[in-house]
């Protein structure tokens, strides 16, 4: 069977399927079953998860419930699949852990001194970031950056130079990369018939894993001596458990293993999305839920929704033409052919007015999963991302989404319904347009409630929903508002940023010595990235803005040296600050220390630079330089777009 490669739809309303040739007449003509993909978990002990620990997978019981008195499950328990049971059980873990650790201090009154190999105690550090912020903002806050923010009385001379107390760029970092707390294995099975009698079977067994194993980790037996010198000492960096409990997933929770049936031709798109792609979507709901993007989102997606099936296989293709420079006739087809059948599926469904809630996944996945992939040169044909926005903004407002958030109370918010208002906010400055639920992010800040924005991104709500009232004042800037009351709201949004620094935490080091990400930290550290950026975006609001004067520089430089505290490389997060970067470079001047990080971050992206939104900014700013270094005129980022014909969702 064959498939012609149409290119898709011009808009994602017009209803039309992909061209189909006929089935093979001959008698002996090969027919193929669809392959079946199994999904098994390999994590090690669920007791071993549940603390998001290395487990050694040992028979009978792993050293570490071993060693620390836990019961060791291997077959999934009951109160696994349950968010309360599960937080009760980690807490009965802990009151085991407890007196197990009290056991052995009565049993080892006289323990020996600490060997070279134990971690020294972080309390008695030498200053850090985090403690130098918060005595500096209690000796000088009258002088900071953020309280003197204002349109008459912006003194340059005010801003503390060391206002994060960054380390050079080139400070060694702990090893970063995480531990491999969740693994898939997936096995894709095809059997070829002749004559509707079965012949040949295959089978092939491909693993992928949420978080990469470090490059040099320490022996189970120092990891486990590690782990208990920390949790005896409850060092101050240890975080309170993540809330699983974050969003309502469009799937429900299943036991059974998913089972995802692909043309036998498509078997290889699935396995590598699988294997390759998944790692690259959602990093952050990854670190603060581990497994959930996967387990909770993309698989059960897969197996039931056929339009997000199609929309995966395309993302696939596109990622195998990025990545291997694969560029035969073939590979341009698979993509094609399959985001021609997502949009036929698509559309289809939105004229039968069916489907809502599976039609809005696919639709949020083409706008969402392009941004992770491809490269800034694509040429093949394609439905812009705001075409795509507006097709599920009807299924949003069809499906009541934006009432819920507003009447969500303590029920947890649709996961689509914050994906779509991450690219609302972000791509409404893309666009120089309000935001289309902007008023329900306005309640939402009114009302101090989130809508999970942090824990799927890594900023603040609050810094979000700023962003999505600066979004509103550009608009309106744009269609002639006058001076004075654009100044008017400039100083007050910009008191509302400053607000947003009151209790917050401080920027600190993200890696815990065992190597793992602190997630709460990343968040706070990611916060602060796009709170200085949120602040240069209202800046350039402001009549006769200048990207030379001292203010626009001090924070541009605050913004490259809180990306010291980013985790780097490619299994860092530089992809998650796409914006900032986009926003704080292209009005960075040369020379300056913004273009000196990104240049080395850039390097140690490697390839994974090259791709997705992070490969699109660094073309972006590339063009912005050349065409602002040399001029005498600014020439804002929207417009060096707008003249090379680049239509990007930068996320």
């Amino acid at each position: 069977m064959s498939t012609s490669s149409k290119s898709p739809s011009a808009t994602p309303t017009a209803s039309s399927k992909p061209a189909m040739s006929g089935p093979n007449s001959a008698t002996a003509a090969a027919k193929q079953t669809p392959s079946k993909m199994h999904r098994r978990s390999r994590t090690g002990c669920f007791t071993c998860r549940l603390r998001r620990k290395k487990c050694d997978e040992g028979k009978s019981q792993c050293k570490a419930c071993n060693h620390l008195g836990l019961k060791c499950e291997y077959k999934r328990p009951m109160w696994w699949s349950n968010n309360e049971q599960r937080r009760s059980h980690k807490e009965y873990i802990k009151n085991v852990i407890k007196r197990t650790k009290l056991n052995e201090k009565s049993a080892h009154a006289h323990a020996l001194p600490l060997g070279t190999n134990t971690p020294p105690s972080l309390c008695h550090s030498s200053i850090t970031a985090d403690t130098f912020i918060e005595d500096h903002r209690a000796r000088t806050r009258d002088g900071s950056m953020d309280s003197h923010f204002s349109l008459d009385a912006f003194n340059p001379q005010m801003l503390p130079q060391d206002l994060f107390a960054m380390p050079p760029l080139n400070a060694p970092f702990p090893q970063y990369s995480q531990f491999s707390p969740y693994e898939v294995d997936v096995k894709t099975e095809t059997q070829m018939f002749i004559n509707d009698i079965p012949t040949r079977r295959d089978s092939t067994i491909s693993t992928f894993s949420t978080f990469q194993a470090p490059q040099s980790a320490p022996g189970l037996e120092n990891w486990v001596q590690q782990e208990s010198y920390f949790e005896h000492r409850q060092e101050s960096f240890t975080e309170e458990p993540v809330d699983f409990n974050v969003f309502q997933f469009a799937h429900p929770a299943s036991p059974h293993q998913s089972i995802i049936q692909v043309d036998e031709c498509d078997q290889h798109l699935l396995n590598h999305f699988i294997e390759h792609v998944i790692r690259l979507i959602f990093p952050i709901l990854a670190v603060n839920q581990h497994g959930s993007a996967p387990a909770d989102v993309i698989l059960p997606a897969l197996e039931s929704n056929k339009c997000y099936l199609h929309c995966c296989l395309s993302i696939s293709a596109l990622h195998l033409k990025s990545t291997q420079g694969i560029t035969s006739e073939q590979i341009d087809q698979d993509i094609i052919r399959h985001k021609f059948a997502a949009i036929s599926e698509m559309c289809e469904a939105l004229n039968r007015d069916t489907l809502h809630s599976q039609t809005l996944e696919a639709t949020l996945g083409m706008i969402f999963f392009h941004c992770s992939v491809g490269r800034p040169d694509d040429c093949l044909p394609d439905v812009p991302w705001h075409s795509h926005f507006q097709a599920a903004t009807c299924l949003i407002n069809k499906l009541d989404l934006p009432l819920q958030l507003a009447t969500g109370g303590t029920t947890p918010p649709p996961f689509n319904m914050t994906v779509a208002s991450w690219i609302d906010i972000l791509g409404a400055t893309m666009l120089c347009r309000a935001p289309i639920f902007a008023d329900t992010y306005r309640e939402k800040n009114v009302a101090g409630s989130a809508i999970g924005l942090a824990e799927l991104m890594g900023c603040d709500d609050r810094i979000m929903f700023l962003i999505s009232e600066i979004a509103c004042l550009d608009a309106l800037k744009a269609d002639g508002m006058d001076t004075v009351q654009l100044c008017t709201h400039i100083k007050t949004l910009g008191d509302h940023i400053t607000l947003t620094e009151v209790g917050a935490q401080a920027v600190g080091n993200a890696i815990s010595a065992t190597g793992a990400v602190r997630p709460k930290q990343l968040r706070a550290n990611m916060t602060a990235v796009f709170r200085i950026a949120a602040r240069i975006y209202l800046c350039s609001l402001v009549p006769g803005f200048d990207r030379a004067t001292p203010n626009i520089t001090a924070l541009v430089a605050s913004l490259a040296d809180a990306m010291a505290y980013i985790p780097s490389g490619a299994d860092g997060f530089d992809r998650s600050l796409v914006w900032p970067l986009l926003v704080a470079g292209a009005v960075s001047l040369p020379g300056s220390t913004f273009r000196g990080m990104f240049a080395e971050r850039v390097v140690a992206m490697r390839e994974a630079g090259e791709f997705g939104s992070f490969g699109r900014v660094r073309e972006v700013l590339k063009a912005v330089w050349a065409a602002n270094d040399e001029g005498a005129q600014w020439v804002h980022w929207r417009e060096v777009m707008r003249v090379r014909g680049w239509d990007f969702l930068l996320l």
